[in-house]
């Protein structure tokens, strides 16, 4: 059964995982190997534990196994990962952790969320309601640019 829960920090390695596993097998189709390569051997952020401890991360789980998770910067609107296991992909669950997502930015009074989508990622994220505002290279960590959609949902407030 598929449930939805808050992420912990029991997660954080089981997280890096599953986006390097995702990363791989989805984002092959739009980037060179070595541009995989980098992107793949790059260790986690420092921000991805601050972002789980301050409740900002949602996990997907079946049968007590993690199969996809979701983390929204609360205080930019950013949305800093949305991964799910390429053997569950095309179920809805990421979908499903985006609205999670935009329910926190909600909450904290965002009026709106933006991110930087790999460029297979476009369509999945125009069907959970963002628009592309611009083609980009976004700055990876690793040092190497990686070419990217900027994207944006606003968030109507209700009263």
């Amino acid at each position: 059964m598929l449930m939805q829960r808050s992420a912990t920090g029991a997660d954080l390695a089981a997280l890096w995982e599953l986006r390097t596993r995702a990363v791989r097998a989805t984002c092959a189709s739009h980037y060179p190997p070595d541009v995989i390569e980098t992107w793949c051997a790059t260790p986690p952020p420092a921000a991805l534990p601050l972002r789980v401890r301050a409740g900002g991360a949602v996990v997907a789980e079946e049968n007590g196994q993690v199969i996809g998770y979701a983390i929204l910067n609360q205080d930019t609107g950013e949305v800093d990962a949305a991964f799910v296991e390429p053997a569950h992909q095309g179920r809805g669950i990421a979908l499903r952790l985006m609205r999670e997502l935009e329910t926190m930015a909600r909450l904290r009074g965002l009026a709106r969320m933006f991110l930087s989508a790999s460029l297979n990622a476009v369509p999945f994220y125009e069907r959970a309601g963002f628009v592309p505002v611009r083609e980009e290279v976004y700055p990876h960590r690793s040092g190497i640019g990686i070419r990217s959609v900027f994207m944006e949902k606003r968030l109507p407030q209700h009263a």
